[in-house]
């Protein structure tokens, strides 16, 4: 928190020397003339999935910046202050909520862009309490802001449906002469959401075991929607460590349930899910909680829907 009220401070001082929000944008904006790009909307998306969900709506009608770079992990990313020289000349600036974006209120209160339509995308859903991890300086501060939910909503697909509605909405609202375009791209998305959500309940209803071992507590809202244990080995922070006592208390269960895969996610160390594999005998695999995208997948096209449906064989073969 000190660190954004430092970069608040000289965000506005150096507003006219950066043009973009973050370090991607979508291709929507590639080789477009000056005057066509004036005429896109001008998105800043929080992370990937907010990003992902903005270019499907946004399509050839926006410009959309992922702010968090690709290969880094969300969480504690905070904003520089390009980023929020970047909200200053948007549009509209797409965000999770839920406390996901610990940084979001306060450089929202500092912002002097009065046009700026902000979506937070996880309005309207109903939030699952969890419990996040911060030193004791930090908890104090942030408290207010996170309340305690568990912000992946995303990760069930009709959650991620509720939430690019949401976004579809901001875009109608920033560009009313395009409303039925972003209506019609909405569309064409939801069937897909609905579809996915089919497909996990279809190959899931049939596994008998029920049970993940996660590495990180990300996975409260896909559990929940197709009758899944989720039992993590850390919290909602991913760089959380678990104590001795934990560690036993994982692998005893491992070993009474026969758990035979042990998953961690791609943008953290793998290290305590190894440790928890090797102590019962299972195997490694990634479960994606679609914080952000690796190189290798950002370079073969991946998206929501892709990461999605490898989550989905990765879940098969454990519970199988």
């Amino acid at each position: 928190m000190k660190k954004i009220r430092c970069i608040l401070s000289i965000g506005c001082a150096l507003l006219f020397l950066f043009a973009g929000c973050g370090t991607k944008e979508t291709p929507a904006a590639d080789g477009a003339g000056s005057e066509a790009q004036d005429a896109l909307l001008s998105v800043c998306a929080s992370f990937y999935p907010m990003y992902d969900f903005a270019v499907k709506i946004g399509g050839e009608k926006a410009r959309v910046t992922n702010m968090v770079p690709a290969g880094t992990e969300p969480h504690d990313w905070e904003p520089a202050a390009a980023d929020i020289a970047g909200l200053e000349a948007a549009d509209i600036f797409v965000y999770n909520g839920a406390g996901m974006e610990h940084w979001a209120h306060d450089i929202l209160e500092s912002l002097q862009n009065e046009d700026l339509i902000v979506a937070e995308a996880s309005a309207g859903i109903t939030l699952r309490e969890g419990h996040h991890a911060h030193d004791e300086e930090e908890a104090e501060e942030e408290e207010e802001e996170e309340e305690g939910y568990d912000p992946h909503v995303w990760l069930d697909p009709l959650n991620a449906k509720r939430e690019t509605e949401n976004i579809k909405n901001a875009f109608a609202s920033a560009d009313p002469a395009n409303a039925d375009y972003y209506e019609a791209n909405y569309a064409k998305y939801a069937a897909e959401f609905d579809a996915l959500n089919e497909e996990f309940k279809e190959a899931l209803s049939a596994c008998q075991n029920r049970d993940i071992i996660v590495a990180h507590e990300a996975f409260g809202y896909l559990c929940a929607a197709y009758e899944l244990n989720q039992v993590a080995i850390e919290g909602l922070s991913p760089d959380s460590e678990p104590d001795p006592a934990k560690m036993a208390e994982i692998i005893d269960f491992a070993q009474e349930h026969a758990v035979k895969v042990i998953f961690f996610e791609e943008l953290v160390s793998p290290k305590v899910a190894e440790a928890v594999a090797e102590a019962v005998g299972a195997e490694t695999r990634v479960l994606s909680p679609i914080e952000g995208l690796s190189d290798a997948e950002a370079t073969a096209g991946g998206d929501y829907f892709s990461v999605m449906r490898q989550n989905l064989e990765a879940l098969k073969f454990a519970l199988q």
